[in-house]
């Protein structure tokens, strides 16, 4: 494999070579006709007469007339187009003074191509896809060639390097402008060398990538928008992973959820880790935009694209006295009703719950100050009545002892 792609880089070294300092006039391989030669624009550009020696006297005609482009001359049988431009394009003949024709060309005019500009995103951790465009429009046609290299993090890789660490990254002629390496590892860096070749030149752009860094899924599927029965603010939306993340323990995702009311431009975002939620501030009887995106749940990589938008109502429902319906329709003056542009990352699906706790929390709490007041009136009593116990023992006692004295005789009290 390495000696192969060796070859291959000499031989794309010498064409290129080639190319930059003559005109083409083969042509075959860039799908053009034989007698097709190209030149750079804005450069001067020599055609010469095929069969003829230099200095014979030729006639040369364009486009089958015998005016020439501006700026253009005749030089020892020579045709020298100076400062070419699109404009001088077309096919060139030389005649003989008899007027017979002795060759004729094609002159298709462009660039050398520049360092292309590349990106590269993982879908998932099994493979990755690079994508590029030229850096200026060559107006020639034009061929890519698509390598990677895995990286070696350590000196011991570096000794153990196989021949599988290099490869082309595959082409497929449905996607242009891109390439995939199949069966990536999760762990590893890569570098990309994608090379810009045309008829006059090539150019290449060295780029290093990490996995965890350019993992960005797919947009989640299947997203769904539907009304709560008998709710007239609640909107259940539930989705789908995205059909090229495999769901496996290891590599799960994490969602984010936005929201807003046709009636508005900002939106709600929240973010979760289930496949549906309920939203619970859904203004009644008016229209949703709702979309989902996701990304891995450690934070690798980026957010994927936003999913296409789908549209939803709450149900029409009489959970509320009409006029408060009524009221509730309309749009609040207040920015509390209005959505928020700050994330809010509770999840709203929770509200209920949430609600109940606080509701048993609160009755917990009433209960236990109603107990605690009870019992304290009751240990008041008890307190009260003992003392009063006491206060009436205590007069009985002076009672029945003044009565004692009052019975005996006065000489034995005396």
């Amino acid at each position: 494999m390495l000696s192969l792609l060796s070859s291959v880089n000499k031989v794309v070294v010498l064409l290129v070579a080639v190319l930059v300092t003559t005109p083409l006039t083969l042509s075959r391989e860039w799908g053009e006709e034989e007698g097709v030669t190209f030149g750079q624009l804005g450069k001067d550009v020599t055609l010469t007469c095929a069969g003829v020696s230099l200095g014979a006297t030729v006639d040369w005609r364009w486009n089958g007339a015998h005016m020439l482009p501006e700026d253009s001359v005749v030089q020892q049988g020579q045709l020298l187009l100076s400062r070419a431009t699109l404009s001088s394009e077309g096919t060139y003949s030389c005649h003989n003074t008899d007027g017979l024709l002795l060759s004729s060309l094609v002159l298709r005019l462009g660039r050398v191509p520049e360092v292309p500009s590349v990106s590269c995103r993982a879908p998932n951790y099994d493979n990755f896809s690079c994508f590029w465009a030229s850096s200026v429009e060559t107006f020639l046609p034009t061929k890519y060639i698509s390598t990677y290299r895995k990286k070696p993090l350590t000196e011991d890789e570096k000794q153990r390097s196989q021949p599988s660490d290099v490869g082309l990254c595959t082409q497929d002629p449905a996607h242009p402008l891109s390439c995939t390496v199949m069966q990536a590892q999760f762990w590893s860096s890569y570098r990309m060398n994608v090379t810009e070749v045309n008829p006059l030149g090539s150019s290449f752009r060295l780029l290093d990538i990490t996995m965890q860094a350019i993992i960005k899924p797919d947009p989640p599927e299947g997203l769904r928008v539907e009304p709560v029965p008998l709710a007239p603010r609640r909107l259940r939306v539930s989705w789908e992973y995205p059909s090229t993340w495999p769901r496996e323990l290891h590599f799960q995702l994490k969602f984010r959820l936005q929201y807003r009311p046709i009636i508005s431009s900002s939106w709600s975002v929240v973010e979760t880790t289930n496949l549906s939620e309920v939203i619970t501030d859904a203004f009644i009887g008016l229209e949703h935009v709702v979309q989902v995106s996701a990304k891995d749940f450690l934070d690798a990589g980026s957010w994927s694209e936003w999913s296409p938008e789908v549209w939803g109502a709450p149900a029409i429902g009489q959970t509320m006295a009409p006029s408060e319906v009524a009221t509730a329709a309309v749009k609040p003056e207040g920015p509390a009703e209005e959505p928020s542009l700050a994330p809010n990352n509770a999840p709203v699906g929770h509200s209920d719950s949430t609600e109940k706790v606080a509701v048993l929390a609160s009755l917990g709490v009433f209960a236990f100050f109603v107990l605690a007041a009870i019992l304290g009136f009751a240990f008041l009593m008890w307190v009260r009545v003992k003392k009063h116990g006491k206060e009436a023992t205590k007069h009985h006692d002076l009672l029945a002892a003044a009565i004692h004295m009052k019975a005996l005789p006065k000489a034995q009290i005396l």
